[in-house]
């Protein structure tokens, strides 16, 4: 067993997304942009349709240390189908 810690990633809701691209003041084309993916995706993110995962999930948690982003939402009850 190694002695590696294991790094606990927020969970990327869509109220954290949205308050996330709220905070860098970037409008859904410019954040997707920024991920390398499309503005639908980040739309249906944000209406909680789908949730990031993957290499998605951690660039954004790279964007959210970057511009120091803190944000707590309350997880949600039922949990979307990632995308």
């Amino acid at each position: 067993m190694s002695n590696q810690r294991k790094v606990k990633r927020p969970q990327w809701d869509n109220q954290r997304i949205q308050a996330l691209r709220q905070h860098l003041g970037l409008t859904q084309r410019e954040l997707a942009e920024q991920l390398g993916t499309r503005q639908q995706t980040i739309s249906e993110w944000e209406v909680g349709r789908y949730r990031p995962r993957g290499t998605s999930s951690t660039l954004l948690s790279i964007i959210a240390e970057r511009a120091r982003f803190e944000y707590e939402a309350t997880p949600s009850k039922e949990a979307p189908k990632e995308a």
